[in-house]
Parts: structure tokens; sequence; C-alpha cells
């Protein structure tokens, strides 16, 4: 089934476009004679954007996505550059050994010097959670080898919030703001988003340390099927329930209740499913129903290295806000 992608992010990128650079870059000034901060965004493929939005704003080099390493038995893919899905969900399936890791210091030290020489002056670099990565010190490594000023920016949050966060920077530079301001609005918008998500098991958490042993066995022995957050950068429980169908219809009580707490014709909603797209368009339509002032949810399935740990059949809905500076 395909990725859908609800108007306003159409909008979105038709406005980006228009505001394209060149591919050589040379400093524009403003009414007052001085020069535009330009900012270059850099993240990982836990932000899991939509492909078509990252080929439309990485062509100029004011977007770059380096790609997080998944490995399944002996082999390692790279996140966006080879295509792992059915091969990850193979091997979930059948409880084979699947890791990830973080990307090698060097990776984002070529995507700093790359933006350095399309002439960018700056770079925001905005990451996976430090609590369910070592990405974070991976970017800061390179940030020190490079000459071009980079901020790196922890998330604490993953998956689509981090990506929100992601395409708020990319605004906001578009929109010629400061670099300190680019940051500063990335991480308001990712501070005002949250992640509700349901799994049918526990154990892929648990194997890959996201979620203690203790939550892991309630869940089994008991047959609990806790909704989940990400909280303060980490994974922690949100309620216990006692059915999966149960579950789900909390989950979607829970997101139109956060929607409806925000200014009306702000909220916005992401979706994220492995292996499940049928319930997670079925889940979507709910939520449509229920959230009348909030454009279609984008509905996706989970980028490869999120999914080797939250595992088969799982449903995530991330609550945002608009992308738009002074909305």
């Amino acid at each position: 089934m395909p990725e859908r992608e609800p108007p306003a992010w159409i909008w979105l990128k038709d406005r980006l476009s228009r505001l394209r650079m060149p591919v050589a870059p040379v400093p524009v000034a403003d009414e007052a004679g001085s020069a535009v901060v330009r900012t270059a965004v850099v993240t990982d493929s836990a932000a899991a954007l939509p492909a078509d939005w990252v080929s439309a704003f990485s062509a100029d080099g004011r977007l770059a996505v380096v790609p997080m390493p998944v490995m399944v038995g002996e082999e390692i893919f790279g996140e966006g550059e080879d295509d792992i899905t059915q091969t990850l969900a193979v091997a979930l399936a059948a409880g084979a050994s699947v890791k990830t890791s973080r990307p090698s210091p060097g990776q984002f030290e070529q995507a700093y010097l790359a933006a350095q020489r399309r002439g960018f002056e700056s770079v925001i670099s905005i990451h996976i959670s430090s609590a369910l990565s070592g990405t974070v010190d991976a970017a800061r490594l390179a940030a020190e080898r490079v000459d071009i000023p980079v901020q790196v920016v922890d998330s604490l949050t993953v998956g689509m919030a981090q990506g929100m966060g992601v395409q708020s920077a990319v605004v906001a530079s578009a929109a010629g703001q400061p670099v300190d301001e680019v940051r500063v609005f990335a991480q308001q918008r990712m501070e005002r988003t949250k992640v509700y998500f349901y799994v049918p098991s526990l154990e892929q958490l648990r194997r890959g340390g996201r979620i203690g042993a203790a939550a892991s066995l309630l869940g089994t022995v008991l047959s609990i099927k806790p909704i989940l957050a990400v909280d303060g950068g980490r994974i922690v429980p949100l309620e216990k329930v006692r059915s999966a169908v149960r579950a789900v219809a909390r989950l979607e009580e829970i997101v139109a209740a956060d929607v409806a707490s925000r200014p009306p014709g702000q909220a916005r909603l992401a979706l994220h499913h492995f292996g499940n797209p049928a319930e997670a368009e079925s889940l979507a339509a709910r939520l449509a129903a229920k959230c009348r002032d909030c454009p279609p949810a984008q509905i996706s399935s989970l980028p490869a290295v999120l999914a080797a740990h939250a595992g088969l059949g799982v449903l995530a809905v991330i609550v945002g806000e608009s992308s738009t500076p002074g909305s």
C-alpha cells in the first residue's frame, strides 16, 4: 500500500520549492544589507521522513539524511540505501538476530563538509534520542573535525516526532532565520510533539535494551498490552490494557484527546506501522473522523532501524504542530 501524504505537506513542499537555493549559493543581502545566514540541516534515517520529501529538499544540499545501519544475521544494510523491509520482516517473524548501530562519525563529517562545499555557512544536525542510540555522540565527534559551525541537537525523540523537528528546521532556514533561531524553533516543535505507540509483543524492545525485562515479562505472562510513549527521550509504559483490540482503541482515544488539547488547526499527525498497513489505514480513518480540524495523517512504514526494535505489528502515532514559524 503506498505511503500517503496530507495536503498540508504538499503545500509546504510547494512553498519551499520556490525558495530553493542554486547549486553554488552566494550570500544574499537583506534590506538592511546584512548577509542572510544559510543553514543546512542534517539528520539520520530514524527521523522517518517521507522519501519524496527528502528527495525534494536534498537536491540542493539544504537537507542530508545519514543512513543508520541495520544488521540482519551477518549482513549489514544501510537504511535508505538498501531495500531491507522484506528481509527485516522475515527475520523478525522467524526470531532471527536483528541489531542496529549508530552511523560512523565519518559519515556525519562527510555530510557537514558537503554542506560547506555547497556554500552553507552553518549546520543544524538533529538526531534520534541519545537515550536510544549513540548517534548524537557520533555527530558531535564529527562536528569537532570540521571548520563549518555545527550545532548538534539531541531530539529526545524518534520517528516523525524527530522528523517534524527536521522539517521545522528546513522551513525556518528557508525563511532566512539565523542559525540559533532555526535550532530553537526546531527544538520547540519537537518538545511539543508526542509519540504514542502499541506493539503486540515487547520481546524486540527487551532484546534491544529499549525496555526493561520486568516490563517485557509482564506483557508476556499476564497478556498485558501496554501503550507506550517516548518521554524524556526514553520509551516508557503509558497505560496497561488487557487486549490488543482495546489497546488500539485506547491509543486512538489518547491521540484524539491530545489533538483536542492543542490550538485549533495546529495539530499534525503522522502514523507508522510495520507489516500491518491495513490496520494503520483503518486507525488513520478513525482519527480523521475524530480530529476534523487536523489534516489527514501521513502514513508510512516504520524505518527499519526502528522496526528492528519495535517488531512486527507496531502502530505508532505522532502528534505534533505546524512547522511554519510564527504559527
